[in-house]
């Protein structure tokens, strides 16, 4: 065999094809094997030889531009003897025996498995074309259906696959939100609309429709004796109860409704409500009560007492939580104040018919109007009413007999001191705070001793802070040392007493002491000691006087008073003011003997004073009596003070010169007197 005729010779195995195509007519043929295909000079092979489209049963292919055939299964073919095409057209094959492509037919892709749907699984669908559906149902353009598993779904060109849904698992106690994205009817049969919301409780398995989405899983709340379910209304509906709620009214779901609760469409949790336990010793007041119809009281209150356990219903609130009643022992009160009119039922004491009865209480009505105060005391145990606000819870003040308090009366505005007796402040009154100038609280506060400080007033030292500052509601006591006086002065009836001590001064409300301020150091300077006590002496204060004599020797002498008030413990008030008469008798004191030892000094030489400055001094300031003797004290009329000796400490030069002429003489007396004792020594031995 030539060259030519092996080409022109073609041999199809079984289950393969080849398409000719006849060069003058231009018309493509199916040619199947088997068989030795001889191929005409006007005729050539365009295709081929191929395998034939073998599909198992879980497969299927798609066939674009698919032969017309008729009603016997065989293609039609046109007038010119090429089969007729669907062009544009696609066909869907399943499992059948193998076949070739005619002439025009191609497969788009490969061969594919079909689509199996697990169980609890769906394919969303969704339609290309009209077309009546393999179960009778007409679908139309853009219509999305479900094609439920377990089951093998068949392809068909009217149809998309969109996505693969999955069914949600519903647990007990829970529940899907389900709303419609187009009206539709559900799997209950009930037809639903655009945008409707419904849940679907019954656990187990639910795959959501076509026209269904989940809007989210609810989960059940617990509800237990102790804990409740505030709800509110979005949409007027009924609830599974059969009660009716109209949008925006709230209400508690309890234990005695159910164990556990799923909140409906048209209902949101507010929150969840804690049980409010009231013990036998407690109460609380509810604001804006509801009623037994479920309508909230504004602005109404109501008192609920103890042993009792209730849950707060919506709109109600707590006045100050849970609070406890008022245990008042025998030494405590209330004052309280009405804050609406009401009747009171108080409990009187009715005493004994005889000697060995025991008293009874019986109860009293008392009409309170708005702003009225009073006083309940103990022993008992009290609970507010509604109307009753309270002011101050009082407890009775323990009182030595060395103690007390001011106490003012806000009606009258009267300031009493109450002394040495446990006094409870009633409804009308107050503690009050005396007024009393800085200087005297400090010295209240350090309790320096008058006698033992003295000496270190003139010293600059940081005032001392007390760990206890001075309470001024308290009656301010006072101790006065021995031999010493205190001058109290009472501003309102404008009087002084004094008081000598040992003793313990009581202020009373508008009672003030008498400062003194007393001249100090050396020299004397003013207002270098403050006490609120005046020593009686006898005592001494040392100052220093510059003199100039008639020779015109200015000397620095220092000298040592000795005084005292000569006064009696019961002298008449009178006499005893006359104490207080001077300001600063130090002061005073000193500048009196300053003054007379200077004019006697300047009218006397250095010499004669330096031998006699003793004599000098002492006739200076008391004087001569008439036997020309010097007197033994220098009197002070105005206050009874007493100066009884004074000691010359030193005479010392103010002037360097007159210092060193005075030194050598000295020296030269004391020279003298030696030479002299040594001159007789020798003429007694010889």
């Amino acid at each position: 065999m030539t060259r030519s005729e092996q080409s022109t010779v073609i041999r199809i195995a079984p289950y393969h094809y080849v398409h000719v195509l006849n060069l003058n007519t231009n018309v493509t043929r199916l040619v199947l094997g088997p068989r030795t295909f001889v191929c005409m000079q006007d005729e050539k092979v365009v295709v081929g030889p191929e395998k034939m489209i073998s599909i198992s049963p879980t497969q299927y292919c798609v066939i674009a531009n698919p032969v017309v055939k008729g009603p016997s299964g065989e293609p039609i073919l046109d007038p010119s003897g090429q089969v007729k095409l669907k062009v544009g057209d696609k066909m869907y094959r399943f499992h059948q025996e193998p076949f070739p492509l005619y002439p025009g037919e191609k497969l788009e892709g490969d061969v594919e498995t079909l689509p199996i749907v697990s169980p609890n699984t769906a394919l969303r669908l969704r339609a290309l074309l009209d077309f009546t559906d393999t179960d009778g149902q007409e679908r139309t353009v853009g219509e999305e259906w479900l094609f439920e598993g377990p089951a093998t779904f068949y392809p068909r060109k009217e149809v998309e696959i969109l996505r693969i849904e999955t069914a949600t698992v519903i647990e007990p106690n829970t529940a899907l939100l389900i709303r419609a994205t187009k009206d539709c009817i559900d799997r209950s049969g009930k037809p639903r609309v655009f945008g409707e919301m419904w849940l679907i409780r019954t656990p187990g398995i639910y795959l959501p429709g076509a026209y269904e989405t989940v809007v989210e899983h609810r989960s059940a709340f617990n509800i237990t004796d102790k804990v409740a379910l505030h709800l509110r209304a979005t949409e007027a509906h009924v609830d599974e109860f059969g009660r009716t709620h109209r949008r925006g009214d709230e209400w508690l779901i309890t234990s005695e409704d159910t164990d556990s609760y799923i909140c409906s469409v048209h209902e949101e949790v507010v929150g969840p409500v804690e049980i409010t336990v009231l013990n036998s010793h407690q109460f609380c007041v509810i604001m804006n009560p509801v009623d037994d119809t479920g309508v909230p009281q504004l602005g109404g209150k109501k008192l609920v007492q103890g042993e009792k356990s209730f849950f707060l219903k919506p709109g109600e609130s707590l006045r100050s939580g849970v609070e406890d009643s008022f245990i008042l022992q025998h030494d405590e009160g209330l004052i309280l104040r009405a804050e609406e009119r009401f009747v009171d039922e108080v409990l009187v004491e009715v005493p004994p018919a005889g000697d060995s009865g025991e008293p009874t209480f019986k109860k009293q009505s008392i009409v309170r109007r708005p702003g009225d105060q009073w006083i309940i005391r103990g022993p008992l145990e009290y609970v507010p009413p509604i109307q009753v606000e309270i002011i101050h819870r009082r407890k009775a003040i323990p009182l030595d007999r060395n103690e007390g308090i001011y106490v003012r009366n806000t009606r009258t505005g009267q300031v009493r001191a109450v002394i040495g007796e446990a006094y409870m402040l009633n409804h009308e009154e107050e503690l009050w705070r005396k007024r009393m100038p800085p200087d005297v609280i400090q010295m209240l506060s350090e309790n320096k001793d008058p006698l033992g400080d003295r000496g270190t007033y003139a010293t600059k030292r940081p005032v001392p802070v007390s760990d206890e500052p001075l309470d001024l509601t308290r009656v301010v006591t006072y101790q006065v040392p021995h031999n010493a006086a205190v001058q109290i002065y009472d501003y309102r009836d404008k009087r002084a007493r004094v008081e000598f001590g040992p003793t313990l001064v009581m202020l009373g409300p508008e009672e003030q002491f008498t400062k003194l301020s007393l001249s100090g150091g050396k020299p004397k300077r003013p207002n270098m000691i403050r006490s609120l006590c005046l020593l009686l002496g006898p005592d001494f204060c040392t100052d220093v006087v510059v003199v100039e004599t008639a020779d015109h020797a200015r000397l620095s002498l220092q000298l040592s008073y000795n005084w005292q008030f000569a006064v009696s413990k019961n002298c008449s008030q009178e006499e005893a003011a006359k104490l207080f008469a001077v300001p600063d008798f130090v002061g005073d004191v000193c500048k009196a003997i300053a003054s007379r030892v200077r004019g006697t000094v300047a009218a006397v030489k250095f010499d004669d004073f330096h031998k006699n400055s003793a004599r000098i001094i002492r006739s200076s300031v008391f004087g001569l009596d008439e036997n020309n003797k010097v007197r033994d004290r220098f009197v002070f009329s105005q206050n009874n003070l007493h100066i009884t000796s004074i000691d010359v400490q030193s005479v010392e030069p103010v002037d360097q010169r007159t210092r060193d002429a005075l030194q050598k003489s000295v020296q030269l007396a004391i020279e003298i007197t030696t030479n002299s004792q040594e001159a007789a020594a020798r003429y007694a031995t010889c």
